[in-house]
């Protein structure tokens, strides 16, 4: 589990006296995350996600945590933030910004269909959507800026191959970011870390049921299509070599396309969007697996997971926004 910080049962009854949720029952950590201290904390009003931030600011957070309000209150399947008696939706806790969320139905699907991506897509396409008229602006602090800032600091653990790689695809992405397709693309909030778990299922495998896209920390305010890459390079892929599954990746795009029209510099940039996708997760894998912070336990992520996606997305796309191969 990676606990940054450890809360006790009196913390969190402590805690709990700064909201109208209810008397304390239960405390248990979550077993899964990189980035943030997560429990799950269970009231006599119901059940809820207790996260204290580990490297997000006070400064940084009202972006997240309004933007959840917002689609929840147009009724999008996200966590809602609860609000505290003296007003606001966050405090702190052991020196840390603190938040508590609504849980939400459900569990993640690791070995998703086609009809999970059409669910799963459709709702991120509402995201989209419903996050249009959100009054605040984050830019994606993992986008083109924080790539340039952080290969120098995984560099030295790489091979020439590597080096060259990543040196070669940052370099692309800075000139596509220079493009007048770049400057077309739709873009406002949106998840960036839209992986299959981060998002809950009800129902059965058979027949799933929406139960609603969590941890949105990672958002930002990033193209949109670039939204729809990273979700394709993990939803709709062989998990062993990264190969594009031809139903699946058809399954998400088409119930995406069908709640917002994909526009035509989207079909023209869709080839550096996947790249750009792959490359952002390459990346911060390599930062986590090489640069890694002191927790209870922490399992970074399989850096060469993302290599491999990179260089197949660099070979070929695989498919075009019309589900076409």
């Amino acid at each position: 589990m990676a606990v940054f910080t450890s809360v006790s049962l009196d913390d969190a009854r402590a805690l709990l006296t700064r909201y109208d949720l209810g008397e304390f029952v239960s405390l248990r950590g979550i077993t899964a995350g990189i980035e943030n201290t997560n429990y799950f904390l269970n009231t006599t009003r119901g059940e809820y996600v207790l996260t204290l931030f580990e490297k997000l600011s006070m400064a940084q957070l009202p972006f997240y945590i309004e933007l959840m309000h917002h689609l929840a209150a147009k009724g999008v399947a996200v966590p809602s933030p609860q609000s505290l008696r003296a007003g606001g939706r966050i405090t702190e806790l052991h020196g840390k910004p603190t938040a508590i969320v609504s849980r939400l139905a459900g569990g993640y699907e690791p070995a998703p269909g086609a009809a999970h991506c059409r669910i799963a897509a459709r709702t991120q396409a509402r995201t989209h959507l419903g996050a249009r008229d959100f009054p605040m602006a984050q830019p994606n602090l993992r986008g083109l800026a924080w790539w340039q800032e952080t290969a120098p600091q995984v560099m030295p653990f790489l091979t020439d191959a590597q080096a060259t790689l990543l040196t070669d695809e940052i370099a692309a992405q800075i000139a596509f970011a220079q493009s007048a397709d770049y400057a077309e693309l739709e873009r406002g909030p949106a998840h960036c870390d839209l992986f299959r778990d981060n998002v809950l299922f009800a129902g059965t495998s058979e027949d799933p049921v929406m139960g609603g896209v969590i941890d949105f920390y990672f958002a930002g305010c990033d193209a949109w299509l670039f939204d729809v890459a990273v979700a394709v390079n993990d939803w709709c892929i062989v998990r062993e070599t990264g190969v594009l599954v031809p139903e699946l990746a058809q399954a998400w795009l088409e119930a995406y396309g069908a709640e917002r029209a994909y526009t035509e510099a989207e079909h023209r940039a869709w080839p550096m969007m996947l790249r750009a996708a792959a490359l952002r997760f390459w990346i911060s894998r390599l930062y986590d697996f090489y640069r890694p912070r002191e927790a209870e336990t922490l399992k970074p992520h399989d850096p060469t997971h993302f290599e491999r996606i990179l260089r197949l997305r660099r070979e070929a796309p695989g498919i075009t926004l019309a589900g076409q191969y």
